[in-house]
């Protein structure tokens, strides 16, 4: 058998996992002593671990996280109001699959986006596509969009997005037209797939900051009911990882 052109035709294939693990196996006598078919099931498991991993990589990529945090980095301490068996049940993804959100609440520097973040790298594993948006630039974005006409493609793209993130939810004032945007976009996903939103605002004062009532009731609506809430508190983790000594800060 020639093995040159063998391997030019896993290349053209896509089969750049086989390929490596069939050349390493060419070069290794250990490999002489199995039999065909362990042969052939070690160079398919070996495909199939990299594709799961480059496809990982390209979802982690797209979410544009804030910051590169995994479940297994957090800090599930009781002192930081979170439910231990709560959160690694929420990194399952079940709530997904389920169409569910989170609300994630907390003062400033508790740890919101870091979790926030973590959650999401953990529904990247599970194979859910993720995107993590800071609503003061996906607002500025969406009106970008509206003034070059191409809003219907972001909320078509949004759409498609199994979780979106909403990182400093209502930090800042809205006008009736960003109320009305966040609506579209909550209505597009409601019952198809999940929000995450991020944020040091109480649910119980929302609706205030919504310049339209029946807007505010419609957002609220698709977003709370049918929620977890995830309540961090403690003092600021910027404070107690702060490089300078504690008499400094």
């Amino acid at each position: 058998m020639l093995i040159q052109p063998l391997l030019q035709k896993l290349n053209s294939l896509g089969l750049t996992g086989f390929r490596a693990a069939f050349e390493e196996q060419l070069q290794s006598p250990h490999y002489a002593e199995l039999s065909f078919e362990e042969r052939l099931g070690l160079l398919v498991d070996i495909e199939c671990t990299r594709r799961a991993d480059n496809s990982l990589r390209r979802r982690i990529k797209a979410a544009r996280f804030a910051t590169p945090a995994t479940i297994e980095d957090l800090n599930l301490s009781q002192s930081r109001g979170l439910d231990r068996s709560l959160v690694l049940e929420l990194a399952q993804g079940e709530w997904i699959r389920r169409h569910l959100n989170i609300i994630v609440l907390g003062p400033t520097g508790a740890g919101k986006t870091y979790l926030a973040c973590a959650l999401g790298h953990a529904a990247c594993r599970q194979g859910f596509s993720v995107r993590y948006e800071r609503t003061s630039r996906l607002l500025h974005e969406i009106m970008l969009s509206h003034a070059d006409g191409s809003f219907p493609k972001l909320l078509r793209s949004l759409a498609r997005l199994k979780l979106l993130v909403f990182d400093d939810w209502l930090r800042d004032p809205l006008s009736a037209s960003q109320a009305r945007d966040l609506l579209e976009i909550l209505d597009d996903r409601y019952g198809r797939s999940s929000a995450m939103v991020v944020t040091q605002i109480p649910v119980e004062d929302w609706h205030s900051r919504f310049p339209d009532p029946t807007i505010g009731d419609a957002i609220l609506d698709r977003l709370v009911h049918n929620s977890y809430r995830l309540q961090l508190k403690g003092e600021s983790m910027r404070k107690v990882f702060s490089p300078l000594p504690s008499h400094a800060t």
